[in-house]
């Protein structure tokens, strides 16, 4: 059973900058793909950023495009997402999710395991 835990979210002043980490204990990490996913009005949750499982594609909500930054370290079964530029409107918790699959996609149903949750709050 894939078990994620994501970490880094915090407080923040618009402009400002955080790294969420998403770690996985139990299966290797490199044979899913991931995503991250928030609340937003009228979805169930909206994707913000997808990776591959080889990290070799990537992809972004347009909402954060140009401003936000996944990456992946299976090595470390721990997948990233840098978020910079951040606005009030960046405000939810941020949840990871895993698909047992290769490539990833921005529909949360897709996903098999899911994450707490971090809380991220950008307010002056």
């Amino acid at each position: 059973q894939l078990q994620l835990v994501e970490s880094g979210g915090g407080l923040v002043q618009p402009g400002g900058s955080l790294r969420l980490s998403c770690e996985a204990s139990g299966p290797i990490l490199h044979y899913y793909a991931i995503g991250w996913f928030r609340p937003a009005p009228g979805k169930e949750r909206e994707g913000v950023s997808w990776i591959s499982s080889s990290g070799g594609s990537t992809n972004y909500a347009d909402s954060v495009k140009g401003r936000f930054t996944i990456s992946r370290d299976n090595a470390k079964n721990t997948v990233y997402l840098q978020m910079n530029s951040l606005k009030p409107e960046d405000t939810a918790v941020y949840f990871c999710a895993a698909a047992a699959a290769s490539m990833a996609t921005r529909k949360w149903y897709e996903y098999n395991y899911w994450g707490q949750g971090t809380q991220v709050t950008v307010s002056s």
